[in-house]
């Protein structure tokens, strides 16, 4: 379901909203925030609930992994854009899971007339990083319907 109006977000988004995403705001195009569900000094797995005014969505990026990595994707609230390098974008809506593997390309975020939320799951690995790249052009992503 498309959520434009904040106070009805923040009701649907039963994970929270957390603070501004400023750490990571030059990979972003408009506004997110993170809210942590796991401590990373107290748990192997990092969970974040990771939420998106409408139009914001991050740049192309590739979680890198020697073995093992990668994201998995729980969305929870709005609705949002998935989409690997070469492939057509997957419209996102509450209780879709999105694996992605590691050493893919790709971009997610919410739709232009939607807040949009999901659980962002770091697969544990060995030797990861986030290789962080080009935004997502707006000719990309207004196109998408």
């Amino acid at each position: 379901m498309k959520i434009n109006e904040k106070s009805m977000f923040d009701r649907e988004n039963v994970f929270g909203m957390g603070n501004a995403n400023t750490a990571y705001a030059q990979y972003f195009t408009g506004n997110s925030y993170l809210n942590p569900l796991t401590d990373p000094g107290n748990c192997p797995v990092f969970l974040a609930n990771v939420s998106f005014e409408p139009g914001c969505r991050n740049n192309w990026h590739i979680h890198r992994a020697k073995s093992g990595g990668g994201q998995l994707l729980i969305c929870t609230a709005g609705e949002g854009w998935y989409q690997e390098e070469g492939k057509k974008a997957v419209s996102l809506t509450p209780g879709m899971v999105i694996t992605i593997p590691a050493n893919v390309k790709h971009w997610h975020g919410a739709k232009k007339d939607s807040w949009f939320s999901h659980i962002a799951v770091e697969v544990p690995g060995e030797e990861t990083a986030n290789e962080w790249l080009e935004a997502v052009d707006d000719e990309t992503y207004n196109g998408l319907e």
